[in-house]
């Protein structure tokens, strides 16, 4: 049985696809193999999203953006894009979803706790989906 991998990308990694891969990392416990870039990555992970991931006992804080690149692409089984438009490169036979989320950059704390929120609903609907808990 192979662990699926997953890769969420957005255009700075440093926000939304750095929250949904430390959420499906964390809920699927070594079920699916998670990565995470960006089209034109940041120099860091945004500081709001490191807070409301902390609230959630999830350290993102020694995190760093990360470039997309054509083997991320390749090696996934899933590629969840969340704003980056054409920069993700498409290949036949692979799943990938669109998820319309707001940016989280320059937004206060407030703000940012939202977008986890609905991040982390669509994580665990994914993981459902993906890698099904069996008794």
């Amino acid at each position: 049985m192979n662990t699926p991998e997953v890769l969420f990308v957005c255009v700075h990694n440093a926000g939304r696809s750095q929250m949904a891969a430390a959420l499906l990392d964390h809920h699927a416990a070594g079920r699916v193999t998670v990565r995470s870039a960006g089209s034109a990555p940041a120099s860091e992970v945004n500081p709001a999203v490191v807070a409301v991931m902390a609230e959630l006992g999830i350290d993102v804080s020694r995190n760093f953006p990360r470039r997309l690149t054509t083997d991320a692409v390749e090696a996934a089984d899933v590629v969840i894009t969340m704003g980056c438009g054409d920069a993700c490169p498409v290949f036949p036979g692979k799943r990938y979803l669109d998820w319309q989320l707001d940016d989280p950059a320059g937004r206060p704390v407030e703000l940012v706790r939202p977008i986890r929120d609905e991040i982390d609903r669509r994580v665990r609907d994914l993981l459902a989906d993906l890698a099904p808990v069996t008794s």
